[in-house]
Protein backbone atom coordinates (compact mmCIF):
# COMPACT_ATOMS: atom_id res chain seq x y z
CA UNK A 1 0.00 0.00 0.00
CA UNK A 2 1.16 3.77 -1.17
CA UNK A 3 -0.76 5.47 1.93
CA UNK A 4 2.43 7.30 3.42
CA UNK A 5 4.08 7.53 0.26
CA UNK A 6 1.50 10.80 -0.81
CA UNK A 7 2.70 13.18 1.96
CA UNK A 8 2.13 16.68 1.22
CA UNK A 9 4.72 18.91 -0.44
CA UNK A 10 5.79 21.11 1.83
CA UNK A 11 7.29 17.72 4.02
CA UNK A 12 8.88 16.46 1.33
CA UNK A 13 10.39 19.28 -0.12
CA UNK A 14 14.13 18.53 -0.12
CA UNK A 15 17.13 20.77 1.44
CA UNK A 16 18.61 23.43 -0.09
CA UNK A 17 22.10 23.68 1.29
CA UNK A 18 25.72 24.76 -0.24
CA UNK A 19 26.25 20.75 0.13
CA UNK A 20 28.01 19.31 -2.95
CA UNK A 21 26.33 17.38 -5.14
CA UNK A 22 28.59 14.08 -3.99
CA UNK A 23 28.01 14.70 -0.66
CA UNK A 24 23.96 14.63 -1.50
CA UNK A 25 24.48 11.47 -3.57
CA UNK A 26 26.68 9.62 -0.58
CA UNK A 27 23.43 10.38 1.49
CA UNK A 28 20.83 9.76 -1.04
CA UNK A 29 22.54 6.55 -1.29
CA UNK A 30 22.76 5.65 2.05
CA UNK A 31 18.89 6.19 2.11
CA UNK A 32 18.24 3.54 -0.08
CA UNK A 33 19.92 0.77 2.50
CA UNK A 34 17.56 0.11 4.89
CA UNK A 35 17.89 -1.06 8.58
CA UNK A 36 16.17 -1.95 11.17
CA UNK A 37 16.92 0.81 13.47
CA UNK A 38 15.79 3.21 10.86
CA UNK A 39 12.51 5.44 12.03
CA UNK A 40 11.79 6.87 8.14
CA UNK A 41 9.97 3.89 6.21
CA UNK A 42 11.17 2.72 3.10
CA UNK A 43 8.44 4.09 0.62
CA UNK A 44 9.37 7.33 1.83
CA UNK A 45 12.88 6.99 1.37
CA UNK A 46 11.97 6.16 -1.98
CA UNK A 47 9.66 9.27 -2.29
CA UNK A 48 12.53 11.41 -1.20
CA UNK A 49 15.53 10.10 -3.74
CA UNK A 50 12.81 10.93 -6.54
CA UNK A 51 12.58 13.99 -5.49
CA UNK A 52 15.93 14.16 -5.21
CA UNK A 53 16.98 12.94 -8.76
CA UNK A 54 14.19 15.57 -10.20
CA UNK A 55 15.55 18.28 -8.10
CA UNK A 56 19.53 17.16 -9.79
CA UNK A 57 17.93 17.04 -13.50
CA UNK A 58 16.43 20.36 -13.00
CA UNK A 59 19.22 21.99 -11.53
CA UNK A 60 21.44 20.04 -14.73
CA UNK A 61 23.47 18.50 -12.15
CA UNK A 62 23.87 15.40 -14.59
CA UNK A 63 26.14 13.25 -12.96
CA UNK A 64 24.90 12.98 -9.80
CA UNK A 65 21.26 12.42 -11.60
CA UNK A 66 22.98 9.55 -13.57
CA UNK A 67 23.95 7.83 -10.39
CA UNK A 68 20.51 8.18 -8.69
CA UNK A 69 19.00 7.06 -11.65
CA UNK A 70 20.87 3.61 -11.63
CA UNK A 71 19.61 3.23 -7.66
CA UNK A 72 15.96 4.21 -8.70
CA UNK A 73 15.94 1.76 -11.37
CA UNK A 74 18.01 -1.64 -9.36
CA UNK A 75 14.63 -0.64 -6.54
CA UNK A 76 11.39 -0.44 -9.32
CA UNK A 77 9.76 -2.71 -11.48
CA UNK A 78 6.90 -2.90 -13.68
CA UNK A 79 5.87 -6.11 -11.86
CA UNK A 80 6.64 -5.27 -8.42
CA UNK A 81 4.02 -4.06 -5.80
CA UNK A 82 2.33 -0.91 -6.32
CA UNK A 83 5.36 1.04 -5.08
CA UNK A 84 7.54 -0.62 -7.35
CA UNK A 85 5.19 0.10 -10.29
CA UNK A 86 5.12 3.52 -9.20
CA UNK A 87 8.83 4.30 -9.25
CA UNK A 88 9.45 2.43 -12.40
CA UNK A 89 7.08 5.14 -14.11
CA UNK A 90 8.82 8.22 -12.77
CA UNK A 91 12.25 6.72 -12.54
CA UNK A 92 11.47 5.99 -16.80
CA UNK A 93 9.98 9.59 -17.08
CA UNK A 94 13.16 11.34 -15.30
CA UNK A 95 15.29 9.19 -17.89
CA UNK A 96 13.36 10.52 -20.95
CA UNK A 97 14.21 14.01 -19.46
CA UNK A 98 17.31 13.09 -18.64
CA UNK A 99 18.52 11.48 -22.26
CA UNK A 100 16.79 14.62 -24.44
CA UNK A 101 19.07 17.02 -22.06
CA UNK A 102 22.04 15.03 -22.66
CA UNK A 103 21.22 15.34 -26.47
CA UNK A 104 20.86 18.97 -26.09
CA UNK A 105 24.14 19.57 -24.48
CA UNK A 106 27.85 19.50 -24.93
CA UNK A 107 28.07 16.37 -22.47
CA UNK A 108 28.25 13.83 -25.12
CA UNK A 109 30.67 11.84 -23.15
CA UNK A 110 28.32 10.74 -20.64
CA UNK A 111 25.77 8.01 -22.11
CA UNK A 112 22.17 7.52 -21.53
CA UNK A 113 20.42 6.09 -18.53
CA UNK A 114 18.44 3.81 -20.01
CA UNK A 115 17.82 1.79 -23.43
CA UNK A 116 14.47 4.14 -23.80
CA UNK A 117 14.11 5.28 -27.87
CA UNK A 118 11.84 8.30 -28.11
CA UNK A 119 10.10 7.49 -31.23
CA UNK A 120 6.50 8.62 -33.13
CA UNK A 121 3.24 7.49 -32.67
CA UNK A 122 2.30 4.43 -34.81
CA UNK A 123 -0.72 2.54 -35.87
CA UNK A 124 0.23 -0.23 -33.18
CA UNK A 125 0.25 2.19 -30.25
CA UNK A 126 -2.61 4.43 -30.92
CA UNK A 127 -4.25 1.26 -31.23
CA UNK A 128 -2.53 0.02 -27.38
CA UNK A 129 -3.93 3.51 -26.57
CA UNK A 130 -7.37 3.39 -27.55
CA UNK A 131 -7.04 -0.35 -26.02
CA UNK A 132 -5.93 1.15 -22.32
CA UNK A 133 -8.71 3.49 -23.12
CA UNK A 134 -10.95 0.70 -22.26
CA UNK A 135 -9.65 -1.29 -20.15
CA UNK A 136 -9.41 2.07 -17.86
CA UNK A 137 -12.97 2.59 -17.99
CA UNK A 138 -13.84 -1.24 -16.74
CA UNK A 139 -11.39 -1.17 -13.78
CA UNK A 140 -11.64 2.48 -12.60
CA UNK A 141 -14.68 4.25 -11.88
CA UNK A 142 -12.71 7.62 -13.12
CA UNK A 143 -14.63 7.75 -16.37
CA UNK A 144 -17.55 6.32 -15.43
CA UNK A 145 -18.42 8.74 -12.58
CA UNK A 146 -17.69 11.33 -14.63
CA UNK A 147 -19.58 10.66 -18.10
CA UNK A 148 -22.39 9.49 -15.49
CA UNK A 149 -22.92 12.37 -13.55
CA UNK A 150 -22.26 14.21 -16.73
CA UNK A 151 -25.26 12.68 -18.89
CA UNK A 152 -27.41 13.50 -15.51
CA UNK A 153 -27.31 17.08 -15.87
CA UNK A 154 -27.79 17.11 -19.12
CA UNK A 155 -30.83 14.95 -19.08
CA UNK A 156 -31.94 17.27 -16.03
CA UNK A 157 -31.35 20.37 -18.25
CA UNK A 158 -33.33 19.26 -21.39
CA UNK A 159 -36.19 18.05 -19.61
CA UNK A 160 -39.00 16.81 -21.53
CA UNK A 161 -40.21 20.33 -23.17
CA UNK A 162 -37.01 19.94 -25.58
CA UNK A 163 -38.00 17.48 -28.82
CA UNK A 164 -34.94 17.79 -30.49
CA UNK A 165 -31.72 18.04 -28.88
CA UNK A 166 -28.40 18.80 -30.19
CA UNK A 167 -24.59 17.41 -27.80
CA UNK A 168 -21.32 18.79 -29.13
CA UNK A 169 -18.54 16.07 -27.57
CA UNK A 170 -15.35 17.39 -27.77
CA UNK A 171 -12.96 14.50 -28.17
CA UNK A 172 -15.68 11.83 -28.00
CA UNK A 173 -13.20 8.89 -28.88
CA UNK A 174 -15.24 6.05 -28.62
CA UNK A 175 -18.60 7.31 -27.65
CA UNK A 176 -19.08 5.47 -24.37
CA UNK A 177 -20.40 7.93 -22.45
CA UNK A 178 -23.59 8.25 -24.51
CA UNK A 179 -25.71 4.70 -25.01
CA UNK A 180 -26.79 4.99 -21.26
CA UNK A 181 -28.10 8.79 -22.28
CA UNK A 182 -29.61 7.29 -25.56
CA UNK A 183 -31.53 4.80 -23.32
CA UNK A 184 -32.65 7.44 -20.66
CA UNK A 185 -33.98 9.76 -24.03
CA UNK A 186 -35.61 6.89 -25.71
CA UNK A 187 -37.72 5.54 -22.30
CA UNK A 188 -39.24 9.35 -22.97
CA UNK A 189 -42.58 10.24 -24.02
CA UNK A 190 -42.62 11.18 -26.95
CA UNK A 191 -39.11 10.60 -27.67
CA UNK A 192 -36.90 13.36 -28.84
CA UNK A 193 -34.55 13.52 -31.73
CA UNK A 194 -31.63 13.55 -30.86
CA UNK A 195 -28.21 14.61 -32.82
CA UNK A 196 -24.46 14.17 -31.72
CA UNK A 197 -21.61 16.33 -33.10
CA UNK A 198 -17.95 14.56 -32.56
CA UNK A 199 -14.80 15.86 -32.36
CA UNK A 200 -11.52 14.09 -33.03
CA UNK A 201 -8.11 13.15 -34.79
CA UNK A 202 -8.64 9.49 -35.59
CA UNK A 203 -11.17 9.59 -38.80
CA UNK A 204 -11.33 6.16 -38.41
CA UNK A 205 -12.01 6.11 -34.85
CA UNK A 206 -14.41 8.74 -35.36
CA UNK A 207 -16.71 6.57 -38.06
CA UNK A 208 -16.88 3.51 -35.80
CA UNK A 209 -18.11 5.24 -33.18
CA UNK A 210 -20.22 7.00 -34.80
CA UNK A 211 -21.69 3.16 -36.89
CA UNK A 212 -21.99 2.41 -33.46
CA UNK A 213 -23.71 4.62 -32.11
CA UNK A 214 -26.35 4.68 -34.83
CA UNK A 215 -26.78 1.18 -34.62
CA UNK A 216 -27.63 1.15 -30.92
CA UNK A 217 -30.04 4.48 -31.30
CA UNK A 218 -31.67 2.26 -34.56
CA UNK A 219 -32.37 -0.95 -32.00
CA UNK A 220 -33.91 1.83 -28.99
CA UNK A 221 -35.82 3.23 -31.85
CA UNK A 222 -34.50 6.84 -31.23
CA UNK A 223 -34.34 8.84 -34.20
CA UNK A 224 -30.61 10.03 -34.26
CA UNK A 225 -27.82 11.87 -36.49
CA UNK A 226 -24.00 11.81 -35.77
CA UNK A 227 -21.94 14.27 -37.27
CA UNK A 228 -18.29 13.65 -36.80
CA UNK A 229 -15.82 16.92 -37.31
CA UNK A 230 -12.48 15.97 -37.77
CA UNK A 231 -9.30 17.40 -36.45
CA UNK A 232 -6.40 16.66 -38.70
CA UNK A 233 -3.83 14.39 -37.35
CA UNK A 234 -0.70 15.99 -39.19
CA UNK A 235 -1.48 19.42 -37.22
CA UNK A 236 -1.52 18.60 -33.28
CA UNK A 237 -2.09 21.82 -32.50
CA UNK A 238 -5.33 22.43 -34.71
CA UNK A 239 -7.43 20.65 -32.14
CA UNK A 240 -6.51 23.83 -29.99
CA UNK A 241 -8.00 26.01 -32.11
CA UNK A 242 -11.26 27.87 -31.40
CA UNK A 243 -11.99 28.11 -34.85
CA UNK A 244 -13.50 24.45 -34.90
CA UNK A 245 -16.33 25.76 -33.70
CA UNK A 246 -17.03 27.59 -36.70
CA UNK A 247 -17.45 24.02 -38.08
CA UNK A 248 -20.68 23.11 -36.02
CA UNK A 249 -24.04 23.46 -37.08
CA UNK A 250 -26.47 24.46 -35.34
CA UNK A 251 -30.64 24.44 -35.97
CA UNK A 252 -32.67 26.99 -34.29
CA UNK A 253 -34.97 24.34 -32.85
CA UNK A 254 -32.70 22.33 -31.35
CA UNK A 255 -31.47 22.30 -27.34
CA UNK A 256 -28.47 22.65 -27.28
CA UNK A 257 -25.73 20.80 -24.40
CA UNK A 258 -21.89 21.05 -24.60
CA UNK A 259 -19.82 17.97 -23.10
CA UNK A 260 -16.35 18.91 -22.04
CA UNK A 261 -15.27 15.77 -20.30
CA UNK A 262 -11.44 15.70 -20.26
CA UNK A 263 -10.85 18.47 -22.97
CA UNK A 264 -10.21 21.96 -21.86
CA UNK A 265 -6.57 21.34 -20.19
CA UNK A 266 -5.14 20.35 -23.84
CA UNK A 267 -6.24 24.35 -24.42
CA UNK A 268 -4.49 25.62 -21.13
CA UNK A 269 -1.24 26.02 -23.66
CA UNK A 270 -2.74 29.19 -24.65
CA UNK A 271 -4.79 30.99 -22.32
CA UNK A 272 -6.13 33.46 -25.02
CA UNK A 273 -7.01 30.98 -27.03
CA UNK A 274 -8.96 28.83 -24.27
CA UNK A 275 -10.10 32.20 -23.39
CA UNK A 276 -11.67 32.33 -26.67
CA UNK A 277 -12.97 29.17 -27.16
CA UNK A 278 -15.34 28.95 -23.86
CA UNK A 279 -16.56 32.90 -25.32
CA UNK A 280 -17.25 30.77 -28.45
CA UNK A 281 -19.08 28.43 -26.70
CA UNK A 282 -21.36 30.70 -24.60
CA UNK A 283 -22.04 32.41 -27.96
CA UNK A 284 -23.80 29.40 -28.65
CA UNK A 285 -25.95 29.80 -26.42
CA UNK A 286 -25.87 25.91 -24.92
CA UNK A 287 -28.29 24.50 -22.14
CA UNK A 288 -25.83 23.09 -20.36
CA UNK A 289 -22.03 22.61 -20.40
CA UNK A 290 -20.34 19.88 -18.35
CA UNK A 291 -16.85 19.77 -17.89
CA UNK A 292 -14.94 17.29 -15.85
CA UNK A 293 -10.93 17.62 -15.44
CA UNK A 294 -7.82 15.96 -13.30
CA UNK A 295 -7.90 17.60 -9.95
CA UNK A 296 -4.41 18.64 -9.45
CA UNK A 297 -1.80 21.02 -10.48
CA UNK A 298 0.19 19.72 -13.75
CA UNK A 299 0.95 22.85 -15.44
CA UNK A 300 3.34 24.33 -12.93
CA UNK A 301 6.46 25.61 -15.05
CA UNK A 302 8.98 24.62 -12.44
CA UNK A 303 9.36 20.76 -12.99
CA UNK A 304 10.45 19.83 -9.06
CA UNK A 305 6.46 21.22 -8.15
CA UNK A 306 5.15 19.81 -11.15
CA UNK A 307 6.74 16.36 -10.72
CA UNK A 308 5.86 16.52 -6.55
CA UNK A 309 2.28 17.55 -7.62
CA UNK A 310 2.22 14.61 -9.78
CA UNK A 311 3.96 12.13 -7.48
CA UNK A 312 1.11 12.75 -4.79
CA UNK A 313 -1.80 12.05 -7.64
CA UNK A 314 -0.37 9.20 -9.29
CA UNK A 315 0.76 7.75 -5.79
CA UNK A 316 -3.30 8.17 -4.93
CA UNK A 317 -3.80 6.41 -8.57
CA UNK A 318 -1.81 3.19 -8.25
CA UNK A 319 -3.05 3.01 -4.72
CA UNK A 320 -6.26 2.62 -5.64
CA UNK A 321 -5.70 0.23 -8.49
CA UNK A 322 -3.49 -1.93 -5.89
CA UNK A 323 -6.40 -1.56 -3.48
CA UNK A 324 -9.40 -2.97 -6.21
CA UNK A 325 -7.70 -5.26 -8.40
CA UNK A 326 -6.02 -8.87 -7.87
CA UNK A 327 -2.11 -8.80 -8.36
CA UNK A 328 -1.60 -10.68 -11.34
CA UNK A 329 -4.30 -8.27 -13.32
CA UNK A 330 -3.29 -7.89 -16.58
CA UNK A 331 -6.17 -5.02 -17.12
CA UNK A 332 -4.75 -2.93 -14.17
CA UNK A 333 -1.22 -3.37 -16.33
CA UNK A 334 -2.14 -2.11 -18.97
CA UNK A 335 -3.67 0.66 -18.02
CA UNK A 336 -0.65 1.44 -15.39
CA UNK A 337 2.21 1.15 -18.00
CA UNK A 338 -0.06 2.46 -20.92
CA UNK A 339 -2.40 5.23 -20.07
CA UNK A 340 -1.22 6.62 -16.52
CA UNK A 341 2.58 5.98 -17.94
CA UNK A 342 1.94 7.82 -20.82
CA UNK A 343 0.44 10.72 -18.62
CA UNK A 344 3.48 10.73 -16.17
CA UNK A 345 5.84 10.77 -19.13
CA UNK A 346 4.45 13.69 -20.72
CA UNK A 347 4.30 15.55 -17.63
CA UNK A 348 7.89 14.69 -16.29
CA UNK A 349 9.55 14.47 -19.71
CA UNK A 350 8.31 17.58 -21.91
CA UNK A 351 8.43 20.72 -21.93
CA UNK A 352 7.59 23.95 -23.60
CA UNK A 353 4.88 23.41 -26.42
CA UNK A 354 5.22 19.35 -26.66
CA UNK A 355 3.87 19.02 -23.51
CA UNK A 356 -0.15 18.13 -23.53
CA UNK A 357 -1.06 16.98 -20.17
CA UNK A 358 -1.34 20.48 -18.17
CA UNK A 359 -3.93 19.55 -15.74
CA UNK A 360 -5.29 22.53 -13.27
CA UNK A 361 -7.23 22.21 -10.19
CA UNK A 362 -10.62 22.78 -9.96
CA UNK A 363 -10.71 26.45 -8.62
CA UNK A 364 -8.65 27.22 -11.77
CA UNK A 365 -11.42 26.90 -14.26
CA UNK A 366 -14.28 28.32 -11.66
CA UNK A 367 -12.23 31.45 -11.90
CA UNK A 368 -11.92 30.99 -15.84
CA UNK A 369 -15.56 30.24 -16.50
CA UNK A 370 -16.96 32.79 -14.70
CA UNK A 371 -14.85 35.86 -16.30
CA UNK A 372 -16.29 33.96 -19.68
CA UNK A 373 -19.46 34.82 -18.03
CA UNK A 374 -20.48 31.08 -17.80
CA UNK A 375 -22.49 30.09 -13.97
CA UNK A 376 -21.97 27.42 -11.96
CA UNK A 377 -25.68 25.60 -12.26
CA UNK A 378 -25.59 23.31 -9.24
CA UNK A 379 -25.78 18.88 -9.42
CA UNK A 380 -28.41 17.72 -8.30
CA UNK A 381 -28.69 14.82 -4.78
CA UNK A 382 -29.99 12.40 -7.24
CA UNK A 383 -26.77 12.87 -9.48
CA UNK A 384 -25.00 12.12 -5.89
CA UNK A 385 -26.79 9.32 -4.85
CA UNK A 386 -26.28 8.01 -8.45
CA UNK A 387 -22.64 8.29 -8.39
CA UNK A 388 -22.44 6.45 -4.92
CA UNK A 389 -24.16 3.99 -6.28
CA UNK A 390 -22.05 3.27 -9.22
CA UNK A 391 -19.13 2.88 -6.86
CA UNK A 392 -20.90 0.76 -4.39
CA UNK A 393 -21.78 -1.93 -6.89
CA UNK A 394 -18.90 -1.65 -9.27
CA UNK A 395 -16.13 -0.60 -7.39
CA UNK A 396 -16.37 -1.94 -3.48
CA UNK A 397 -13.89 0.00 -1.42
CA UNK A 398 -13.72 2.35 1.13
CA UNK A 399 -11.03 4.02 -0.05
CA UNK A 400 -13.15 5.92 -2.72
CA UNK A 401 -14.41 9.13 -1.70
CA UNK A 402 -17.16 11.58 -2.91
CA UNK A 403 -17.22 15.29 -2.26
CA UNK A 404 -19.64 18.21 -2.86
CA UNK A 405 -18.43 21.59 -2.97
CA UNK A 406 -19.15 24.88 -4.68
CA UNK A 407 -22.40 22.98 -6.37
CA UNK A 408 -19.89 20.33 -7.79
CA UNK A 409 -18.86 16.91 -7.38
CA UNK A 410 -14.89 15.69 -6.73
CA UNK A 411 -13.87 11.95 -6.47
CA UNK A 412 -11.14 10.45 -4.63
CA UNK A 413 -8.81 8.15 -3.16
CA UNK A 414 -8.49 8.26 0.55
CA UNK A 415 -7.66 12.14 1.06
CA UNK A 416 -6.25 12.88 -2.30
CA UNK A 417 -9.22 14.62 -4.70
CA UNK A 418 -8.86 13.22 -8.02
CA UNK A 419 -11.75 14.37 -10.43
CA UNK A 420 -13.93 16.90 -10.11
CA UNK A 421 -16.75 17.40 -12.56
CA UNK A 422 -19.28 20.58 -12.95
CA UNK A 423 -21.71 21.62 -15.21
CA UNK A 424 -22.46 25.44 -16.08
CA UNK A 425 -24.63 27.41 -18.17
Amino acid sequence: MLGSFGSSSSQSHPHHDEESSDHQLRRFTAATTITTTTTTSPTIQIRQLLISCAELISRSDFSAAKRLLTILSTNSSPFGDSTERLVHQFTRALSLRFNRYLSSTTNHFMTPVTNIVETAPTDSSLALIQSSYLSLNQVTPFIRFTQLTANQAILEAINGNHQAIHIVDFDINHGVQWPPLMQALADRYPAPTLRITGTGNDLDTLRRTGDRLAKFAHSLGLRFQFHPLYIASNNRDHDEDPSIISNIVLLPDETLAVNCVFYLHRLLKDREKLRVFLHRVKTMNPKIVTIAEKEANHNHPLLLQRFIEALDYYTAVFDSLEATLPPGSRERMTVEQVWFGREIVDIIAMEGDKRKERHERFRSWEVMLRSCGFSNVALSPFALSQAKLLLRLHYPSEGYQLGVSSNSFFLGWQNQPLFSISSWR
